[in-house]
């Protein structure tokens, strides 16, 4: 029994001081991340670039209502050249 007791002497605060050093280092490693910019990944940016580029194209892009209105104009335009022609022959 005294080799059983000098053994837990020895490793219970030996284990407890481990234990004590990971937790301390471990605070200290989540508060310098803490105060690092937070890293985006490449498909994070990817991602993003991607909503970008759509978010512009829909921007430029016409709705159904616009392109039909521009097409009525255009008609319209047209058939009052037509008419002008055939008013001055």
């Amino acid at each position: 029994m005294d080799i059983y007791k000098l053994f837990m002497l020895i490793a219970v605060p030996v284990l407890a001081a481990a234990w004590l050093v990971y937790w301390l280092w471990n605070r200290k490693m989540l508060k310098e991340e803490k105060n690092q910019p937070r890293q985006k990944s490449e498909r994070l940016q990817k991602t993003n670039s991607e909503l970008a580029d759509w978010a512009q194209k829909i921007k430029e892009s016409e709705s159904p209502r616009e392109q039909a209105l521009r097409r009525r104009r255009e008609l319209e335009a047209q058939r009052n050249k037509e008419n002008q022609e055939k008013s001055q022959q």
